[in-house]
């Protein structure tokens, strides 16, 4: 399983919370599109992320290269302290801490 994050600086979180969902409404059409959800900080309100788990890494650079997905990052432009911060995680199975 893969662990997409998309990861935001803004001024109000509040502000945020349409374009997450509309994020979220989106990756849910791709395949290998398992759940999302979004986070915000405890420590610091202006740190909000959307993460999602996909089946692969190819369902995940699909979803976030897709036209769609880039329009509506550059809506949240008008919103957000900084560009959004992108980021890609493999879940690695805990039998193997040993």
């Amino acid at each position: 399983m893969i662990k997409g994050i998309i990861g935001y600086r803004v001024l109000i979180y509040k502000d945020l919370e349409p374009t997450l969902r509309q994020l979220r409404s989106h990756a849910m059409q791709y395949p290998g599109f398992v759940n999302a959800e979004n986070l915000v900080s405890e420590e610091d309100f202006s740190v909000v992320v959307m993460l999602s788990t996909w089946e692969t890494t190819e369902n995940w650079r699909t979803w976030v290269e897709s036209k769609r997905t880039r329009d509506l990052l550059q809506q949240a432009k008008a919103i957000v302290l900084e560009a959004a911060r992108i980021t890609t995680y493999r879940t690695m199975p805990t039998a193997e801490w040993r």
